[in-house]
């Protein structure tokens, strides 16, 4: 690995987040009192304002709600051109991440798409997604 790519460090707040893609689940909170999913990992609910939630497994699914090419990268440890975007999990919270795999020219918004967890290391698994062929809107 690069020395100079960016590599996340867990906070106990995201912690479950990263156990989570570690053992291939993409983990979410989910409100105990209303039910509603959350990403990023919050104290309290971004529906209800509940304290109370639990870590669970998401479909990993969802399609792009918005997106762009990065042609000129911040740092040598990314190669360009690659496509970040803004993915819209069918359980409803907006995700930031990479899609990959896809060309950049044939990525659009509402292309459905699922996540590809890759091991980074032995503690970090990355969530990039990729296309959802199976399940075409």
């Amino acid at each position: 690995m690069d020395a100079s790519f960016p590599v996340p460090r867990p906070t106990p707040l995201s912690a479950p987040f990263w156990e989570g893609t570690r053992a291939g689940e993409l983990r979410l909170q989910q409100c105990d009192d209303c039910g509603g999913w959350r990403w990023t990992p919050q104290i309290l609910c971004t529906h209800c304002h509940s304290p109370r939630f639990a870590w669970q497994a998401a479909s990993g699914r969802g399609k792009v709600y918005s997106f762009t090419t990065v042609h000129r990268p911040p740092t040598p440890a990314f190669t360009a051109p690659y496509v970040v975007a803004v993915v819209e999990l069918d359980e409803g919270p907006l995700m930031l991440t990479q899609i990959v795999e896809v060309p950049p020219e044939e990525i659009a918004v509402e292309m459905r798409v699922k996540v590809k967890l890759t091991a980074l290391d032995e503690a970090i698994t990355l969530y990039p997604f990729t296309a959802d062929r199976e399940h075409i809107a």
